[in-house]
């Protein structure tokens, strides 16, 4: 039988497809359409020279196309994070819209469940693999404005074992930054270390000069007004001080609720070595807070391409 690609129109929004009841044949429509809005290109050559091949034998699978310039063969998932995936493409493009309508996420075991899928590994992969799609550093916009900074510490409980724990600084946890522009984008990322340095020149590095710089009373902060046009004012929360006039640290505080409600409620457990992807996963979504659940699935299908996570780099 003679392949036709489902018809679909340029795609802004996967509001109007009922995500749970695709076929394959349309879930490959939908990546394609993302992934060439323009018009098919090579991943090899770059050419929009092609053909798609007919399945008339074993030998060839539904939606191989053919470059006519290079002679290749390739798929819509050659070049992307998908590439080399037994997973289906129906539970692809489920994953990435359960992913990016859940607020505080979804765990890889209900994702086992809801997509049918063999193996929690499988599951899990195809989660990180997601969220290395979502990441969007490095960002040509800098963020610009009034400037929100302050960092937390990520990981379990400590151990009842008779002994005092420290809070905050010094904890064995993992220290995570992020920074936010009031009414705009957020740059959320592991540190190592905390510091002066660390933190200045993260600062720097996704901040245009003419900001004003909001911290709490941290005096790893002092001096980063000296490098942006409105200074740095602060907060002092060991005083109880959380607002004064427009000074305040809220909205960052705001992302870093929907962080730990999703490692405290649904992931339980974030290893340090994996800490940036989850970063990138709640950053993209609150990047994307202001469209639909469609848009921001969307979104994060246009970020598969020249993008891939070998499952050796995860594991080992």
């Amino acid at each position: 039988m003679k392949y036709e690609p489902p018809k679909f129109e340029k795609l802004n929004d996967m509001a109007s497809i009922d995500v749970g009841r695709l076929t394959e044949n349309e879930a490959r429509a939908i990546i394609e359409n993302i992934r060439w809005p323009n018009g098919i290109a090579c991943p090899h050559c770059g050419s929009m020279r092609v053909t798609r091949l007919q399945a008339k034998s074993e030998k060839v699978r539904d939606g191989v196309i053919k470059c006519k310039d290079c002679r290749k063969q390739f798929t819509v998932t050659v070049g992307t994070i998908m590439q080399g995936s037994h997973i289906t493409l129906r539970q692809w493009v489920q994953a990435f819209y359960a992913m990016c309508s859940s607020k505080k996420g979804v765990s890889a075991l209900q994702l086992q469940r809801n997509l049918g899928l063999g193996s929690y590994k499988s599951a899990w992969y195809l989660c990180h693999r997601i969220r290395k799609a979502m990441n969007q550093q490095p960002s040509k916009d800098m963020l610009k404005g009034i400037i929100e900074v302050d960092e937390t510490y990520v990981g379990g409980r400590p151990r009842r074992d008779g002994t005092a724990h420290i809070r905050g600084r010094g904890t064995k946890k993992t220290p995570v930054l992020a920074i936010v522009q009031r009414d705009g984008k957020a740059v959320s990322k592991p540190l190592g270390v905390v510091n002066h340095k660390t933190l200045k020149s993260a600062i720097k590095a996704v901040v245009s000069k003419q900001s004003t710089i909001m911290t709490d009373e941290c005096s790893s902060y002092h001096g980063i007004g000296k490098s942006f046009d409105g200074g740095h004012k602060t907060v002092n929360h060991s005083y109880g001080e959380y607002a004064y006039h427009d000074i305040t640290t809220n909205t960052v505080e705001s992302y870093f609720s929907l962080l730990k409600r999703g490692v405290h409620g649904i992931f339980h457990h974030i290893s340090k070595k994996h800490l940036a992807r989850y970063c990138d996963e709640f950053a993209f979504r609150w990047n994307q807070r202001e469209v639909t659940d469609g848009q921001r699935a969307v979104a994060a299908i246009q970020g598969i391409e020249g993008k891939k996570l070998p499952f050796k780099e995860v594991i080992c």
